[in-house]
């Protein structure tokens, strides 16, 4: 069966709770089922994962070489500081897709920058939650050699 991994960066195990005003009341747990469900109705397995340490995101990276078909990630703020990931995510040569839950464009000015985008298949921005989602959409339908 074709694999996505949905890969969450530092403080994403704070949604629902974290600035809802940003983020929404939606937690990690609802997003990780709905993108699961998504890929059900697909015939893609979703995988999740989750960390607030640069170097285990680098090791799921890594394991998932050979056995993953997409990933799917929001660095969270590693994306504007990670050469690290970067360098991951084009060494495994696993397709990815980047997403972001807010418009990181209107925002500060650090976050306009992404190590990542360049090198993403796609990427996700501002379409709140619902943006996994999409990005699992897309991977299951374009990404994705069966």
């Amino acid at each position: 069966m074709p694999s996505i991994l949905v890969i969450n960066g530092p403080n994403l195990n704070l949604l629902g709770t974290r600035e809802p005003h940003i983020y929404g009341s939606t937690t990690l747990k609802d997003v990780e089922e709905s993108t699961r469900a998504v890929g059900a109705n697909l015939g893609v397995q979703v995988e999740t994962f989750q960390s607030n340490h640069e170097g285990y995101i680098l090791d799921r990276i890594h394991a998932a070489r050979g056995l993953t078909d997409v990933i799917v990630i929001n660095p969270g703020a590693f994306t504007h500081t990670s050469v690290a990931i970067r360098d991951a995510l084009v060494g495994v040569g696993i397709p990815f897709i980047e997403v972001h839950i807010t418009n990181v464009h209107a925002r500060e000015p650090f976050r306009h920058h992404s190590y990542l985008s360049d090198k993403a298949a796609a990427c996700i921005i501002g379409l709140g939650v619902f943006g996994y989602d999409v990005a699992v959409q897309h991977a299951a339908k374009n990404l994705i050699k069966v």
